[in-house]
């Protein structure tokens, strides 16, 4: 695994990944492979979110929980999902709510690549999933991991945008506050699943405010156009 981290990741992410736990990840994963388990992403796109969105180029941070679970739909982004595949209902409910914050035409799409490749890395808690089975790569190992990204991000000088919606994306919220110092602006609100959308995401206004705070610290809007 580690073979395939990004250079500009690589500092940050080279001591985890050496340890004990991400090589029994490793291992694990490849047991569930061989034992013909169908897992998603499928390898050469599961550190996509590191390839797309160098270290150095983050401006905004969205973390999702875990990848999609059908087929086709994981690419290695979180929230994201290819051309040509339905968008999910999480994911029709983030661009509703990119609609009215900001004015956008509904995508014909969910390929969030556009997003990444300015500077937003759309990184899951867990990077893999088994085909049907939502949640269950948690808690193998990938925490580890994803902890070291969000961490390498917040311990930068340079002003950055954490959007965490729901539960899950807030655990992560403790040590990006004590990387802190105030220098990041945290979004926090409900997942925009259908069971949650409705008790505070809609309306939350996650892309106007962060595009405000990066104006204001000279880093430049992101264009959430798709």
């Amino acid at each position: 695994m580690a073979e395939n981290v990004p250079d500009s990741w690589r500092p940050a992410l080279e001591p985890v990944l050496a340890a004990p736990e991400a090589r029994r990840l490793g291992g694990w994963l490849r047991a569930e492979e061989d034992a013909g388990k169908t897992i998603y992403p499928p390898r050469g796109l599961r550190l996509k979110a590191l390839d797309l969105t160098p270290l150095d180029k983050v401006k905004v941070v969205i973390l999702g929980q875990d990848p999609y679970h059908g087929p086709g739909q994981a690419h290695g982004l979180s929230f994201s999902v290819p051309q040509g595949i339905q968008q999910p209902p999480s994911l029709r409910n983030i661009l509703k709510e990119l609609q009215d914050d900001l004015g956008l035409p509904p995508p014909a799409h969910g390929n969030l690549e556009n997003w990444a490749k300015q500077g937003v890395l759309l990184l899951n808690n867990a990077l893999t999933v088994e085909a049907g089975q939502a949640g269950s790569h948690q808690m193998r190992g990938w925490e580890a991991i994803t902890d070291a990204a969000v961490a390498a991000v917040a311990e930068r000088d340079v002003p950055s945008v954490f959007i965490l919606w729901g539960s899950h994306a807030q655990k992560k919220a403790q040590r990006i506050e004590a990387l802190n110092s105030g220098r990041h602006l945290v979004i926090r609100s409900p997942h925009p699943s259908p069971l949650s959308a409705h008790r505070g995401f809609f309306g939350s206004k996650p892309f106007s405010q962060a595009n405000a705070f990066l104006e204001a610290n000279g880093r430049g809007a992101v264009d959430w156009r798709l």
